[in-house]
């Protein structure tokens, strides 16, 4: 019996997608939940081997909730907007539907999904996580710290440190780490907001008081929260195209 999550904000979505599934005995819904925040605990909760996930949610969306799974289901995403990712899901996701989802589009995809299970390999989102832009720049940073599920705004953000495999993000509440690239938060961030100053850090400019020379053609930046960061010589760059200097 394969176990199956449905996490989507409407309603009427679920149940369509509950009774297509009720063709295929071999599957039973688990679970179904109404934002991120719920699907990421049932996700916990019950390993699912396939979950059906909305993309635009309230509290926590798709795209923030998959970032906090380290060992990710199989996923079928169901959307209204093809323009998240119309060629890099096809290419890398089980699949995704177009609400309003038909019953054939469906069954297609549970046939592809059905196609890969022996393997027990789930997609890798990596390339749609790590090149997602959706509406706009984003605000905010979702982080795991100590089981719980932490929103950031940006602009309680001091600064960014990269740290092997995860990015430290230094706020005025706290320390938390990522398992991200320093690289992907620069593409996710406003760049007229945040600047990538050196290989380690990404600053908000808003927190630069000033910036004094330091070794060779490197700078440290003095930020308001007391932080001294190095700047390269590509990070001055950036800072005096910025800033108009």
């Amino acid at each position: 019996m394969y176990k199956v999550i449905l996490i989507d904000d409407e309603p009427l979505a679920r149940q369509l997608i509950r009774s297509y599934l009720a063709a295929y005995p071999d599957m039973e819904v688990v679970a179904e939940c109404a934002d991120g925040f719920e699907g990421f605990k049932a996700i916990q909760e019950y390993k699912p081997d396939l979950v059906f996930l909305d993309i635009q949610m309230p509290r926590l969306n798709g795209f923030e909730m998959l970032e906090l799974i380290d060992n990710r289901p199989s996923v079928i995403f169901t959307t209204a907007f093809d323009e998240f990712a119309l060629k890099a899901f096809e290419a890398h996701a089980i699949d995704y539907l177009l609400k309003p989802v038909v019953k054939e589009r469906f069954s297609k995809a549970i046939e592809k999904w059905k196609g890969s299970v022996p393997t027990k390999v789930a997609p890798d989102l990596s390339p749609i996580l790590e090149n997602n832009v959706y509406e706009g720049y984003q605000h905010r940073i979702v982080v795991k710290d100590n089981g719980l599920i932490r929103i950031i705004p940006a602009n309680e953000i001091h600064y960014l440190e990269a740290d092997d495999d995860y990015v430290r993000i230094v706020t005025k509440g706290g320390t938390y780490l990522k398992k991200s690239t320093l690289a992907h938060l620069e593409q996710t961030l406003d760049p007229q907001q945040f600047v990538r100053v050196h290989r380690s850090y990404l600053i908000p400019v808003s927190q630069l008081l000033r910036i004094e020379p330091y070794e060779k053609e490197s700078h440290i930046a003095l930020l308001q929260c007391g932080a001294k960061v190095t700047v390269s010589k590509t990070g001055m760059a950036k800072l005096k195209g910025l800033l108009g200097w």
